[in-house]
């Protein structure tokens, strides 16, 4: 399987409690969007204090003709509506994680997910660049600001300088960019804070 393989009975959720304490908190919707395929799935598994929710399906025959799966030809299953998790951050932060289908055939239900959302971490394999320019558009056109992270692939390429994968995707100077292992509960985490810390610049606590 091209992505990092989920497993629910490796997360958190397995032993995380379902309710929040009553506490004052500032409660953040984030998306993890990015093309087919990325590990957005297995980032949620990874960081969800609760059993995460998922709605994947087994791929069909019938999906073949219109799903890309190059680069991702092992993968057997698709998110066809939302992933769902929660972690919570020092701070009394807490994140209600929300992973968008990667397909274009699912785009009609990105406004729905998006709405209410506050920032979004979009997901890339930097061994198929372009599968992500279409969702960097998406978050672009909703205005949510947003922090780019590399899964780490065991056969991604190491050469790509920083600055090359900037032009490469056209992000912005301000932008975020770091590489995680979406496997990897602290890595996935590292990622995240990169995100918070973004959202925290833009957007003042009273504003929130």
């Amino acid at each position: 399987m091209a992505s990092a393989p989920s497993s629910s009975a490796g997360s958190a959720g397995a032993t995380g409690a379902v309710h929040l304490p009553d506490t004052d908190r500032d409660l953040v919707k984030i998306l993890v969007a990015g093309p087919f395929g990325v590990g957005k799935t297995t980032l949620i598994d990874s960081v969800s204090e609760i059993r995460p929710l998922h709605t994947e399906e087994p791929l069909s025959e019938a999906s073949a003709g219109v799903d890309d799966l190059a680069g991702v030809r092992e993968k057997s299953t698709t998110t066809v509506a939302i992933d769902f998790g929660r972690i919570s951050l020092p701070g009394d932060v807490v994140l209600y994680l929300f992973g968008t289908p990667g397909q274009e055939r699912f785009r009609a239900l990105w406004d729905d997910i998006a709405h209410g959302a506050l920032g979004a971490l979009v997901l890339v394999d930097s061994r198929r660049l372009d599968a992500s320019f279409d969702v960097l558009g998406l978050v672009e056109e909703s205005g949510l600001p947003y922090a780019v992270a590399f899964n780490a692939f065991p056969d991604a390429p190491r050469h790509y300088g920083e600055e090359r994968l900037r032009r490469a995707l056209d992000l912005e100077p301000g932008t975020p960019m770091v590489t995680c292992d979406a496997r990897d509960a602290n890595s996935s985490v590292d990622a995240l804070l990169a995100l918070v810390d973004h959202l925290v610049g833009r957007f003042p606590l009273e504003a929130r």
